[in-house]
């Protein structure tokens, strides 16, 4: 089974599975259809995947072989246990995937490309793959330099594209879980609750929360949010500048960046 299709089996499963825990359990309802929202955000995921593969060419996979194939990387020049590099390289990636989350925040002209991602009215499972196609180049080719500059081993690159599809796809979800699992949760993996805090239309908030798997990183460096102001409930999703869900269609979606 090759790469790209092992992904995809993976997330296919993972996303039938919150698709029906969120029919059994939603958190809270919304206005939109779910159908037209599973369509759209497919619909961007596979522009999204077609683009980057031509841009792009293998990804970070394909750059992790190259790296391995020719001894690249700082990890390449040492010779550390195949166990302790395969650790290494799903740590560098996740406080990587950190770091890059904070960036596009942060810098108003990655920020133009990752608002489409914020100004999704709702939340649930399928927001996890809502993104403009030029913010998942940009993300593409930036793994691609870290796998190649430390030498990441091609089986860690593809557990973690794996783990951070699913972990995605997770803490997206418009889900409910009781309140004493989800306290013991959290402390070892980013539940929905935490995750929707970051898509508050409150700006502190939106301004917390950055990790996708692990809430180490963000407590480690200040930016974590346990509980939104208004509560899980009363918070409002999205983004004030724009409110009108008519505006935020497949096409304005694309050239909304832009303008």
């Amino acid at each position: 089974m090759t790469e790209s299709l092992l992904r995809l089996v993976f997330f296919l499963g993972v996303l039938g599975v919150m698709l029906l825990w969120e029919w059994r359990s939603p958190f809270r309802t919304f206005p939109e259809d779910k159908t037209r929202r599973l369509s759209r955000h497919l619909g961007l995921m596979a522009l999204n995947s077609t683009v980057a593969r031509i841009l792009t060419g293998g990804g970070a996979y394909f750059a992790a072989e190259l790296a391995f194939e020719h001894h690249w990387g700082l990890l390449n020049q040492f010779a550390l246990p195949y166990g302790l590099s395969f650790a290494a390289g799903l740590v560098l990636l996740d406080f990587a995937i950190y770091l890059q989350h904070l960036a596009f925040h942060r810098v108003p002209l990655f920020w133009r490309l990752h608002k489409i991602h914020h100004l999704d009215l709702g939340f649930d499972t399928t927001t996890a793959i809502r993104f403009h196609p030029l913010e998942i180049v940009l993300s593409t080719y930036y793994k691609m330099v870290l796998v190649m500059a430390f030498g990441l081993l091609p089986l860690a690159v593809l557990v973690f594209e794996i783990l951070l599809n699913a972990c995605a796809l997770f803490n997206h979800g418009n889900a409910r879980i009781p309140a004493p699992w989800e306290r013991r949760v959290r402390l070892f993996l980013i539940t929905p609750d935490m995750h929707r805090i970051h898509h508050s239309s409150y700006k502190p908030e939106t301004d917390s929360n950055f990790g996708f798997s692990v809430p180490f990183w963000d407590k480690l460096c200040g930016t974590y949010c346990a509980t939104p102001q208004l509560g899980q409930g009363g918070m409002e999703i999205g983004l004030n500048e724009q409110r009108d869900p008519k505006l935020l269609n497949f096409s304005r979606l694309l050239v909304l960046p832009f303008r």
